[in-house]
């Protein structure tokens, strides 16, 4: 049936006059009913701790007509009740707890049921996947999903580091060998602003200035071009063929969770612009399992990689190499008596922020800690290794 057009009209204003005082209406009546809370009893108690049961759950302040936080944001969270407080909703009574984290900056009150008594287990909230592992016993102290294999970005970089330093001591090279950095690809990658950094300015460098500059600065053309020169020449295809003997090395090292498609810990449609795309996955997948295996193998074999990786900064060829391990002495995330000297930080997008971190604590063994794909990877990784101490896993 056809509606002229005045009509049509007609009948959607009246329509949304309708509709418009049935909204009204119904907010008019949901407030009128919304229910208050109100005081019964408060009761003080010593300072007890508890934590989450479950992701359910909100802390609200007394009248109930704020939110304050949820409980899911807060994991790992020890949560200390200083009062017992019975609350009458309607015609209902509840009991609930006043509570404040313990830094004192999130409080309010919770239904007690939300909460079960204790400290909060030890937890991660941000990394994806985390491992702890004592490097004398070579036994995993603390895991989470460590057996997922990520993308690692720069992390890559302690396996074709390793390469090097293996190739050196088989007497196929010296730490003054000349590597050709003469590709044009790798002089475009090494100023470009999201992926240079150091810059080759010759057309060569010796091993040991090109190691320095991926394992401190992590360079990406220095890796790369050390790769090549690993696997016997100075273009891509090399690359290739240095790729393979990566995968290789993770094969002798039962390394399940390991696939590499680039040198550098770069994506493949980062490094497809430069020449450098070999196909396949986008990145190298590992877990966070087989990067501390990685790092372990690193640290026995070649035990001063630790001195170079204790580094903060140093100038070569006109350049400066930072550091971004930032639990180095002097830096925001120093803690002394963990006496951290290494090992290999790395971000890309799909990384997220990972970090390689070690060191010893007086008294102990030393530990080998990995996050990957997190967002405070130092704030995390102190934790993680404070932890392992604390308890004495290692």
């Amino acid at each position: 049936m056809k509606i002229n057009r005045w009509l049509r009209t007609a009948l959607i204003t009246c329509a949304a006059v309708f509709s418009f005082g049935i909204g009204v209406s119904a907010q008019t009546a949901s407030a009128a009913t919304t229910p208050k809370y109100t005081t019964v009893s408060t009761t003080t108690i010593k300072k007890a701790p508890y934590h989450k049961k479950s992701a359910a759950g909100a802390i609200y302040n007394l009248s109930h007509t704020k939110k304050i936080a949820n409980l899911k944001t807060y994991p790992y969270t020890t949560w200390y009740a200083t009062k017992k407080v019975t609350l009458k909703n309607g015609a209902s009574k509840a009991l609930y707890y006043k509570v404040s984290n313990g830094s004192g900056s999130v409080s309010g009150y919770v239904w007690h049921n939300y909460l079960t008594p204790g400290k909060s287990p030890f937890g991660l909230k941000y990394a994806q996947s985390a491992v702890a592992l004592d490097m004398n016993t070579g036994g995993t102290v603390w895991s989470k999903a460590a057996d997922t294999p990520r993308p690692i970005a720069s992390i890559t970089k302690l396996m074709t580091l390793y390469l090097v330093r293996q190739k050196i001591s088989n007497g196929d090279g010296t730490w003054d060998s000349k590597v050709n950095t003469s590709n044009a690809g790798l002089k475009k990658l090494g100023k470009d602003k999201d992926f240079g950094g150091f810059k080759f300015t010759k057309n060569s460098y010796t091993v040991r200035d090109l190691y320095l500059a991926g394992l401190i600065e992590s360079s990406n053309n220095a890796a790369i071009a050390l790769g090549q020169w690993v696997a016997g020449g100075s273009t891509p295809t090399y690359n290739k063929k240095f790729i393979n003997m990566m995968n290789a090395q993770a094969k002798l090292w039962n390394l399940t969770d390991a696939s590499f498609v680039s040198a550098s810990g770069m994506e493949q449609n980062s490094l497809k612009p430069f020449g450098y795309s070999i196909g396949g996955a986008n990145a190298n997948l590992v877990s966070a399992n087989d990067v501390a295996q990685i790092a372990k193998h690193f640290i026995a074999d070649y035990n001063d990689v630790l001195t170079d990786a204790s580094i903060k900064s140093m100038t070569l060829d006109g350049q400066k190499l930072y550091n971004y391990n930032n639990m180095l002495p002097g830096r925001k995330y120093y803690q002394k008596s963990l006496n951290v000297d290494g090992l290999k930080t790395g971000y890309t997008v799909p990384a997220g922020y990972c970090f390689v971190g070690t060191g010893r604590k007086a008294g102990h063994d030393r530990i080998i800690t990995v996050v990957l794909h997190d967002q405070n990877e130092f704030t995390e990784t102190r934790s993680l290794m404070n932890y392992v101490y604390n308890n004495k896993l290692a």
